[in-house]
């Protein structure tokens, strides 16, 4: 019988053989089959070229992690509507600054050159986007310069855009998605140079969408694609060539931040060391308990733009300024250590949340938010995607009785997902989930409220929200059904949403980045405006960290 003698510097280089050749094995052959792929010959296709994703225009990178979401400082208004709780948020982007108002004017011009407000199919697309420049109003005040100029006179191009209403700011962010990813595409060859100026030119009888083409690409620009085709380097025949999510083009969407994030965000953890600032305990943006400068070169300047006190809106001019006594030019003030800048000040920004008292942690910890309605793509007899056509928008009245579009020609149509999307599944069971474990029955002292009985009493439900119904008739005129029950006790309901951070008009008790507000979804103010997020596809970290063997 043979004998078999143990030599570990064998086992060494066998184990190091292994390792190098797992390490240096060709991206093109399969770790699941053997079978190449990407070959000439044949096989599958598959992106193994992709890097990172990269940081779309206006954004910047925030690497996730843990941090402590709540007020831990005086709660002088005694609402305890955000305890501290520990949460963890995933890497995401965010605006830089606040959206501007050269920004929006940019998507206004866009809408009145693709969709003429002329024209009565689109009459109420470009009317429901306009800002409401009435907002700078007051009874006893004169701000007729800001009703007539604020917007678009150049003087305040690079000034938060406000008199936007939440349901406007996530139009926006829509629109914003669709001209990134039609940019992107051209620039990587699948759509030829200056695809992106044709609808606007009336070069095409329709614009570009993002869903449609990634369900439906030949049935962008009103279905002539064909003469917009790119030129892809390295390919003999670019017809019929479109990007897939595969392919790492299409960016994720532009949208609102989840309140989580927004706080994550202006907290900026990612500057300090301190074990009591981790825990919750910064109380600003910056690092300090002081709204003033401490550094040498600026002791003394307002960090912030904020009502300082009764009549206070700028300090005394000359040495105690601000340099603002409404909203200020962005990046007037220092960023915070993620490179943000006014996550405290100028204007409170819209979040995307559903706002309740209760931040139900116990639910959920990791990427909180209250506000998901789950929709699918609508799905036509003969099989193939529903695209909405110019005779196919929808337009919904708001509670203040403006007219905004639910959705744009050449969109895909979406519909709730329904009970054979739901079925057996133990992580959803509807598609309108905002009010899923809001206390609406836990809250209530009516314990008969646990009953499967739907017909219950609103006044013994805990949200039980004024339902007036506002529409409008054919000649335009306002229909008001208003509700006027004595049994309404709050003004909290599924489309009321989270404001955060102070304002221009707001006293610094509502800088610290814990606060939370809320209103309507439809209504807006002078002092609320909004930024974009867009969520992270990938690794955590931008730079990949030396994996441990």
């Amino acid at each position: 019988m043979k004998k078999y003698l143990f030599n570990p510097y064998v086992l060494c280089l066998v184990a190091f053989a292994s390792f190098t050749s797992c390490k240096n094995s060709d991206k093109n052959t399969s770790r699941a089959t053997g079978w190449q792929i990407n070959s000439k010959e044949g096989g599958f296709q598959y992106n193994t070229n992709f890097k990172e994703q990269e940081t779309a225009p206006g954004l910047v990178f925030l690497e996730g992690g843990t941090f402590t979401r709540g007020k831990v400082q005086d709660d002088v208004m005694h609402d305890w509507n955000n305890t501290p709780t520990q949460q963890h948020v995933q890497s995401f982007y965010m605006d830089e600054t606040e959206v501007t108002n050269k920004m929006y004017m940019e998507y206004l011009d866009y809408l009145k050159s693709v969709y003429p407000p002329d024209d009565p199919a689109y009459a109420n697309i470009y009317k429901g986007a306009l800002p409401d420049t009435l907002v700078w109003r007051n009874r006893l005040g004169y701000n007729e310069v800001m009703t007539n100029n604020y917007l678009r006179h150049p003087a305040y191009a690079e000034y938060p855009v406000v008199g936007v209403n939440w349901v406007q700011a996530v139009q926006f962010s829509e629109w914003r998605t669709d001209r990134v990813n039609e940019s992107m595409l051209e620039r990587e060859g699948y759509l030829a140079k200056n695809s992106k100026y044709a609808v606007v030119n009336g070069e095409t009888d329709g614009g570009f969408s993002t869903e449609t083409y990634l369900n439906s690409p030949e049935s962008i620009y009103g279905g002539q694609i064909d003469s917009l085709q790119g030129n892809m380097k390295g390919k003999k025949d670019s017809t019929n060539v479109f990007a897939k999510r595969s392919s790492g083009v299409i960016m994720p969407s532009y949208r609102l931040p989840t309140e989580t994030e927004w706080e994550y965000a202006a907290a900026a953890l990612v500057g300090t060391r301190e074990y009591n600032n981790y825990r919750g305990r910064k109380k600003y943006p910056w690092e300090g308990e002081y709204t003033r400068s401490g550094k040498r070169k600026t002791r003394g300047d307002q960090l912030a733009n904020f009502k300082q006190g009764k009549g206070d809106y700028g300090g005394i001019a000359g040495w105690s300024d601000d340099s603002a006594d409404i909203t200020a030019q962005v990046k007037s003030y220092p960023p915070n250590d993620w490179g943000l800048y006014d996550m405290a000040g100028n204007v409170a920004e819209w979040v995307a949340d559903v706002y309740r008292p209760i931040v139900d942690d116990e639910a959920n910890d990791f990427n909180y938010y209250r506000g998901n309605v789950y929709m699918k793509t609508s799905i036509g007899e003969d099989g193939k995607v529903q695209i909405v056509g110019r005779d196919g928008i929808q337009y919904d009245t708001l509670s203040n009785g403006k007219i905004v579009a639910r959705n744009l020609p050449g969109e895909i149509a979406m519909v709730p997902v329904d009970q054979n999307d739901t079925y057996l599944r133990t992580n959803f069971d509807t598609s309108d989930n905002r009010n899923y474990r809001d206390g609406d029955k836990g809250s209530t002292r009516y314990y008969d409220m646990f009953s499967d009985d739907e017909e219950l009493d609103d006044s013994k439900r805990m949200y039980n929200a004024p339902k007036n119904q506002i529409q409008r008739d054919s000649t335009g005129n306002l229909v008001k059904q208003i509700d006027d029950s004595n049994n309404r006790t709050t003004l909290i309901n599924d489309e009321v949403r989270v404001y955060k951070g102070g304002s221009w008009k707001d006293r610094a008790y509502w800088l610290d980045p814990a606060q939370r507000r809320y209103l309507p979804q439809y209504m807006a103010t002078d002092y609320i405006g909004f930024r974009c997020a867009m969520s992270r596809v990938g690794s955590k970290a931008k730079e990949k960290k030396t994996p441990r063997h």
